[in-house]
């Protein structure tokens, strides 16, 4: 590590509440990689709803007290460098990490299951429960640093971690196969514009819900048919007509989700973008036998069938726009706007 200095610049979140909890410092001491550990300079990162509503507390259940804010109902130990989408070059390795790694392009697998040699008791977040991507170096267990071959850029390329292992993992835990018919809210956001592609990379028939300036992109990423975001769904597909359902946004709407499933539907969520608290008939639940999962923690062929996907060319990245690392508080307003259709990216090596 001779040529690693000893300080770095990132930004960190000091706290719950407004743009102003994001500082940026220059004097952050780089990490040391433990023994199972790699470390990797930074050359890109995504920004994700996560960042927003851990720094705004939404994940809290108690009015954003600090003591459950994290997205695991966990206390945030601040300050915390968020970011967990990142791709990078390996630059060191611990003792008990093989040498092949070192220099190698990799993807850093955002659902932590170690840190600091240990198998956690409980999955944690890259940037919430440990640091994360908004620097220009990072520590993380070996086992999460994948290594990527592909043409794409470090931009493109850390457009997928978070959005598209989320993504994978609704549609494996859904069991979502070619003659299945899916409707995917949020369509034009980074995890339900990777749905899109993922879906029909799985030949599946996918119905994408967004707003009517975006249908054309989302059509254009593989969607079939596109539906507005405040039509009717029972009126616009009929009771009974869709196979799964992937859902970012819940909300009003969450009702008419359960009511155009067929029997033995599966309904998939990992957001709730329009509001966490929906109301249920239960009789919809238990006479149509469906099966509703929640989807956090990565199941463990993800990431791995992630990577192989986007080696093979069957998902595209969707960049929005890119920022540098000062511009983190512009992007997350920018972000929070939902007029763009994909990710923002921050160019680490961009000093902007």
């Amino acid at each position: 590590m001779d040529d690693i200095p000893n300080v770095m610049r990132g930004l960190q979140l000091t706290g719950h509440g407004g743009l102003d909890k994001l500082v940026l410092r220059d004097d952050i001491p780089v990490p040391v990689p433990g023994p199972r550990d790699v470390l990797i300079k930074i050359s890109a990162a995504g920004v994700n709803n996560t960042d927003i509503n851990t720094r705004i507390g939404w994940y809290s259940k108690s009015n954003g007290d600090s003591e459950d804010a994290g997205w695991a109902g966990n206390p945030i130990q601040l300050p915390r460098i968020q970011g967990a989408d990142v791709c990078g070059k390996v630059v060191a390795v611990g003792e008990q990490v093989d040498t092949s790694l070192l220099n190698e392009r990799v993807l850093v697998e955002p659902c932590i299951l170690e840190a600091g040699g240990k198998v956690l008791d409980q999955p944690w977040y890259f940037g919430s429960e440990c640091d994360g991507g908004f620097a220009e170096y990072t520590v993380v267990a070996a086992r999460h640093a994948h290594k990527i071959n592909s043409k794409l850029s470090d931009i493109e390329l850390a457009s997928f971690p978070c959005s598209y292992s989320t993504a994978e993992n609704l549609l494996t835990r859904a069991e979502v196969g070619a003659k299945d018919v899916v409707l995917v809210t949020g369509a034009s956001g980074g995890v339900g514009s990777a749905v899109v592609q993922l879906a029909k990379a799985r030949r599946a028939q996918v119905i994408g819900v967004t707003s009517p300036s975006k249908a054309d992109r989302i059509m254009d990423l593989g969607a079939d048919r596109t539906l507005a975001r405040d039509a009717s769904l029972v009126q616009e597909l009929g009771n009974g007509t869709v196979d799964v359902v992937i859902d970012l946004v819940a909300g009003k709407q969450w009702p008419d989700l359960l009511n155009v499933l067929r029997p033995f539907g599966r309904y998939a969520v990992s957001g709730a973008i329009a509001g966490p608290f929906v109301e249920l008939d239960v009789r919809t639940l238990y006479l149509k036998d469906l099966s509703l999962f929640g989807c956090t923690v990565l199941d463990e062929v993800v990431f791995p069938n992630l990577i192989k996907r986007i080696e093979a060319g069957e998902v595209s990245p969707v960049v929005a726009k890119t920022f540098s690392l000062t511009q983190i508080p512009e992007a997350q307003q920018l972000f929070e706007t939902k007029q763009h259709v994909g990710k923002f990216v921050i160019d680490i090596s961009d000093d902007g």
